[in-house]
């Protein structure tokens, strides 16, 4: 998302947008567009730091230091859970508190998130001028919204299953679709691109580089129903740059272990043997969600 107002509609991937006042990537003809785009090459690069790791979604600041401690490369600043959302819906769920914000920026040394509604950018700012590292738009697209979201100036794209479910089923039924279309894109000759770019109302250059390269050209993490270290090992198995956690962590019987177990889990995702071990003695893990409750309609397929 860039500084402008977008309309978006509801269905998978989520945007964490860095604000610096970088437009769209597209634009490459001016001396302001070079601005942007080394802007956006700025943003991007300290977004990357961020490869391999787990970013925790909190809601105060004793949180926040059990992810620091934890290892944790960041944490979201939140004021509900994903689990609390899920149980109140229906409410509207507006930016976090900035005296929140300032409290977790100033209790961690890692980068702090914050959240901002779809589209609102004058949120954005204010998240901005307290100085979060990153402002996080909990943009529920399709999957293939990721390209578009980068050619808006996102930093990252996350895909996102049922959060606040314990569910890992619909995130991994997502990244799946975003690594499939990518496979896709990538047999398809120029013509073909552009049809295809054009489709998805995405930048023809974004949608060619991630042909080029066989994936998104921002990292890309997993985020939904991501409740213990084995479901952190299968997103990162599946082809994830990072992990976002929410509710999992607060939600199990044990979060201090817990938090560790699922970081260390994200950097040792190709070993049993080690995985194992850190699932041992978590305690109680939060309880899942059958997706196919609630009038048998699944969650994910909500247009709402």
């Amino acid at each position: 998302m860039s500084s402008s107002d977008h309309t978006h509609t509801h269905t998978g991937t989520v945007t964490v947008t860095v604000y610096k006042g970088a437009g769209p990537i597209t634009e490459t003809t001016s001396s302001t567009s070079t601005k942007n785009l080394a802007a956006f090459a700025k943003k991007t690069a300290f977004a990357k730091t961020l490869c391999g790791g787990v970013i925790m979604e909190v809601t105060n600041a004793e949180q926040a230091r059990i992810a620091e401690v934890a290892g944790a490369c960041a944490v979201t600043a939140t004021e509900h859970l994903p689990s609390d959302i899920r149980s109140r819906r229906g409410e509207v769920f507006r930016m976090c508190d900035p005296q929140l914000v300032q409290q977790i920026r100033t209790a961690v040394r890692i980068p702090v998130f914050a959240k901002a509604r779809i589209g609102h950018f004058v949120e954005a700012q204010i998240l901005e001028s307290i100085g979060v590292s990153f402002v996080d738009e909990s943009e529920l697209q399709k999957p293939r919204r990721g390209a578009a979201a980068v050619g808006e100036g996102a930093a990252m794209v996350r895909t996102e299953g049922e959060v606040g479910t314990g569910n890992v089923v619909d995130t991994v039924r997502h990244l799946r679709a975003v690594m499939g279309e990518i496979r896709v894109l990538s047999n398809m000759d120029e013509d073909e691109v552009f049809e295809f770019a054009k489709r998805i109302s995405a930048p023809y250059d974004v949608v060619w580089k991630t042909k080029e390269i066989g994936r998104l050209p921002v990292l890309n993490f997993a985020g939904g129903g991501i409740s213990t270290p084995a479901d952190v090992a299968l997103m990162m198995q599946l082809g994830c740059d990072g992990v976002f956690i929410g509710s999992g962590v607060f939600k199990s019987g044990d979060p201090v272990r817990c938090a560790r177990a699922m970081v260390r889990a994200a950097t040792r995702y190709t070993d049993p043997g080690g995985l194992a071990d850190l699932s041992y003695g978590l305690g109680e893990a939060m309880s899942g969600l059958d997706l196919e409750d609630e009038g048998g309609v699944r969650f994910a397929d909500r247009t709402e």
